[in-house]
């Protein structure tokens, strides 16, 4: 058993443990407790969907082609030559007055109707006529400057030929068909690329349009004539159609505008927009429209564009910076497609440049 003066010790040990221990413990009602303020929770901001105002470029984009143009001096226009006068033949029953004499040493030459070319018959029967210029007495024939200059191949054949390239069918299977090499389908396409083009150059000019629709597709007839790439690899590209073709065309009347080729680059469509606006009349402004890409948005402002002086917001300080800002008359919409397994789900309508009214009236 324990003894009755052990327990007293324990429980004397005990009490004093608790008066010490007990105020050293118990709070103090002189302190003031330190309370952290409450923050109030503030909700988050929502961000505006309305589209801000465009408030213009510090500096101008930058375009090789404008740039070419400006540092190169314009040459003076030739003289025109005086019309050379009848002779006292026979009046000419062949009408010469839309060629013209290609050789470089004359002075006649790239003039229409100035009555210096006269026709010299069928030579060892071939079925081009020959032409001759009486100011150099150069000889010529009649199709020179054609894609059927210098071909041994009937010009029926060439034409069949061009038909179903332009169908959609391919060169392989073309040169097939008419028994052709594929090598000799492809120069002739290359030629036919390089006349149309010359062609639209001279006849698409000072055009007024309503508006314009821009896009890419594909081809390789460029690194082919540069001779980058051999006629093979030509050939398999073609079957591929790997390189990106840049249109602009008129919806309304289905003319082709502009046509390139060239990677989706902001190089590239400065390089279209800026054909785009020396097709155009100088005071045609038409309503773009593209897809998605942002690039067209920058080539568009860089030609159709102008310097603004923003007004001063406060009394003192520096002038403000001119800012590049589009013209009042440029309209400018992208239509954006949302395909879902290779099929259209849905379209988006985005103004850029422009009211959504006057978009929608034209």
């Amino acid at each position: 058993m324990v003894s009755h003066h052990v327990f007293y010790q324990l429980a004397l040990l005990a009490l004093l443990w608790l008066f010490v221990m007990l105020p050293l413990s118990w709070p103090r009602r002189s302190a003031t407790p330190t309370t952290t303020p409450v923050t109030p929770i503030q909700p988050k901001r929502k961000r505006s969907t309305e589209p801000k105002a465009f408030e213009g470029l510090t500096q101008r984009p930058l375009c090789l082609l404008c740039e070419q143009e400006t540092g190169e001096t314009a040459l003076a226009p030739p003289r025109r030559p005086d019309p050379m006068p009848p002779t006292n033949r026979r009046p000419r029953t062949v009408d010469t007055s839309m060629h013209f004499c290609p050789h470089s040493d004359c002075d006649y030459r790239g003039w229409l109707g100035l009555n210096n070319l006269r026709a010299n018959g069928h030579p060892n029967g071939a079925p081009w006529r020959q032409f001759q210029c009486l100011s150099c007495l150069g000889y010529f024939p009649e199709h020179h400057g054609t894609i059927f200059h210098g071909k041994q191949a009937a010009v029926e054949l060439i034409v069949r030929v061009l038909a179903c390239l332009a169908e959609g069918l391919g060169i392989r299977a073309t040169a097939r068909v008419f028994e052709v090499a594929p090598h000799t389908v492809l120069q002739w396409l290359v030629e036919a690329a390089e006349q149309l083009r010359a062609f639209s150059a001279y006849f698409l000019c000072d055009l007024h349009l309503e508006q314009l629709q821009l896009d890419e597709l594909y081809a390789v007839l460029r690194d082919r004539k540069a001779g980058e790439i051999s006629d093979e690899e030509a050939l398999k590209r073609l079957e591929r159609s790997p390189y990106w073709v840049w249109t602009a065309m008129d919806p309304q009347s289905k003319l082709l505008v502009v046509v390139d080729v060239g990677s989706r680059t902001l190089a590239m469509a400065q390089r279209v927009v800026h054909q785009v606006t020396e097709v155009v009349a100088p005071s045609c402004v038409p309503l773009f429209l593209t897809d998605g890409l942002k690039d067209y948005a920058t080539a568009l402002l860089t030609h159709v564009g102008q310097w603004m002086q923003p007004e001063r917001r406060q009394e003192r300080g520096p002038t403000p910076t001119p800012r590049w800002i589009p013209l009042p008359e440029l309209l400018y919409a992208q239509v954006v497609k949302s395909y879902r397994r290779r099929r259209i789900v849905g379209v988006t309508h985005r103004v850029v440049f422009g009211t959504r009214l006057a978009i929608e009236q034209v």
